[in-house]
């Protein structure tokens, strides 16, 4: 599909047991890929409406103004979503954010947490734009390798310990969000501030050939799971299989591994969310 100056694939794809928190929502000249996270009390998930509700206001910032700073359309975005519906920090549901935008003779890319953004250039050059704070802040903590550890011994995802462990690390997380807290991480929540510490980037259109932006339930393919080597592998499989046929092959990987023994994680299957944009084939006079 044409997009307005960029040709535009997606694969989606839902986890277990409960409808995907995970959206694309597309921009004229852009698409914005977030990952909703539901708050630890909600008895019904909201991280897919608060990902929704932000990715639309975000689209209709960028429609109006087409060539704005991208945090700062985030940062307005993420204070209109507290202030119209009250959101109190720490105590929200949150996304990260990755939006990707042509504006002229320019591309842009901004990312806000674990949902990667991969530039490929015509020369064959790999660009990875991440936002790995909280993978940095989790690393080393014992929650970790105590969980990753049942899991390898058979344990498997519904054990009670299982979930107090996450809970922990989930306590911890909370500590260390949007508070500029040493070591801590940044996430579209209920603090606009959030987006000025965005990660961003810019390439000149003339030199891109494609990108993709994924949630981290997708990048996983490569951050965890190895079934691509490198991100220009997955890249490739993306042009020539389709993301959609990628993050089904991503699901079957976890499928095969249900009691996670083999890749420990948090949970047994995650929403994947994966877009592939290509630029080597539009015209770029195309505005």
């Amino acid at each position: 599909m044409n997009h307005n100056g960029f040709a535009l694939t997606t694969g989606e794809l839902a986890g277990v047991g409960r409808p995907s928190e995970d959206r694309i929502v597309r921009a004229p000249g852009a698409v914005i890929v977030l990952d909703g996270v539901s708050t630890v009390t909600d008895d019904e998930p909201r991280g897919g409406w608060y990902a929704e509700t932000l990715g639309n206001r975000v689209a209709s910032l960028l429609a109006a103004d087409p060539g704005a700073d991208l945090r700062q359309i985030l940062e307005q975005a993420i204070g209109w979503i507290t202030g119209a519906h009250g959101l109190v920090p720490g105590e929200s549901p949150a996304a990260t954010v990755a939006i990707v935008r042509r504006h002229g003779e320019q591309v842009d890319a901004l990312v806000l947490a674990d949902t990667p953004v991969i530039a490929r250039t015509i020369g064959g050059a790999v660009d990875a734009v991440r936002d790995d704070r909280l993978a940095r802040l989790v690393a080393g903590l014992p929650e970790r390798a105590e969980y990753q550890s049942r899991l390898k011994e058979g344990r498997g995802f519904q054990a009670p310990e299982h979930r107090a462990l996450l809970q922990k690390l989930r306590a911890h997380q909370l500590r260390h969000l949007n508070n500029g807290v040493p070591g801590g991480y940044w996430v579209a929540e209920a603090v606009p501030e959030a987006a000025q510490h965005a990660v961003v980037r810019s390439w000149p259109l003339a030199e891109l050939a494609d990108i993709l932006a994924m949630t981290d339930g997708a990048s996983a393919a490569v951050e965890e799971y190895g079934m691509y080597a490198t991100w220009d592998e997955m890249a490739r499989a993306c042009l020539t299989d389709g993301p959609d046929k990628v993050v089904r092959a991503i699901h079957d990987t976890e499928a095969a591994d249900p009691d996670g023994r083999r890749w420990p994680r948090y949970k047994q299957a995650d929403d994947k969310e994966l877009v592939c944009l290509r630029f080597a084939a539009i015209d770029r006079a195309a505005a």
